[in-house]
């Protein structure tokens, strides 16, 4: 592994923690809101987080120098990693059970393997492969065979569309940041203002106001503040250095992170089946980090 991935990848694990933790605080929260109008109302209160930092002058200028062209990717993030991806996630957990989701989810990283070869010129070392091949049989022992309650058609194909959105997203946000040209807080602050007012418009056009109660308001504030604003930005730094097949990974790690936190906060027993799957899952993320000379 180089060692100038060593920070990025541990930077990137934090992340991926804190995005698990909102995990469980999603859930506690669509209780009273609706969830593309929770989505939407995280995401726009974590934009007006960045505002006294944003204002600097030195972003100020870097935000009036921005060409065209790094304007409409910008908004292309803000519209697949925000409105269709976290949109589509939230509305999915809403339909479908947590394991349907997070198993179609993990499928990710082969999705962004192949088009990242053609749209970004990355290719995958043959132990890069075989990491994701490990990785992604460590999910299907964790979670086959599926069981489904009721009419889940629906669900299914909200899914589809979100892992879809969610390779696209990885391999955009490789794209702007891999130029090392646009601060992470310029590219989180712009993708994720666009992002947001969609969503919030979106759910508030579906299903009105919500009333919140103040346990709410504060988990909304916490997954604003802490789990994106402050999350996102490190994200996006991070992937200055990590390939798009890496952040995925990465971000797929997620599922070992929330099946720990289920069982500790609300808990969901592991079976041994479900823990040999986790094991083999750790292992294929590891095998993935390991770069060629």
């Amino acid at each position: 592994m180089a060692g100038n991935h060593i920070k990025p990848i541990l930077q990137a694990l934090f992340v991926t923690f804190l995005w698990s933790t909102s995990f469980i605080i999603i859930k506690w929260g669509l209780i009273e809101i609706p969830p593309v109008t929770f989505a939407g109302l995280r995401y726009i209160i974590a934009f007006f987080c960045f505002l006294p930092f944003i204002l600097r002058k030195k972003y100020v200028n870097e935000i009036r120098a921005l060409s065209g062209m790094q304007l409409q990717k910008l908004i292309l993030l803000g519209i697949v990693f925000y409105t269709f991806t976290q949109g589509s996630q939230f509305l999915g957990l809403s339909l479908l059970p947590s394991v349907a989701v997070s198993l179609m989810l993990n499928f990710t990283p082969l999705v962004v393997a192949l088009f990242g070869i053609a749209f970004l010129n990355e290719k995958p070392t043959v132990m890069q492969w075989f990491g994701s091949a490990v990785f992604i049989l460590g999910i299907l022992i964790y979670f086959l065979p599926l069981t489904f309650a009721g009419n889940y058609s629906t669900g299914l194909v909200v899914m589809i569309f979100g892992v879809a959105a969610n390779a696209g997203a990885a391999l955009i946000g490789r794209d702007i940041n891999r130029n090392k040209n646009i601060s992470p807080l310029v590219v989180t602050f712009i993708s994720m203002g666009i992002g947001a007012l969609i969503l919030l418009l979106a759910g508030l056009s579906l299903n009105g106001i919500p009333v919140i109660s103040l346990k709410t308001w504060f988990y909304l504030l916490w997954l604003a503040s802490v789990n994106t604003a402050l999350a996102f930005t490190i994200w996006n730094l991070t992937l200055r250095t990590l390939t798009a097949v890496e952040s995925s990974i990465i971000n797929g790690t997620m599922l070992i992170q929330i099946a720990v936190l289920a069982w500790f906060f609300l808990g969901e027993t592991i079976t041994l089946k479900e823990g040999a799957g986790l094991l083999i899952a750790a292992a294929g993320v590891v095998l993935v980090q390991i770069k060629r000379k």
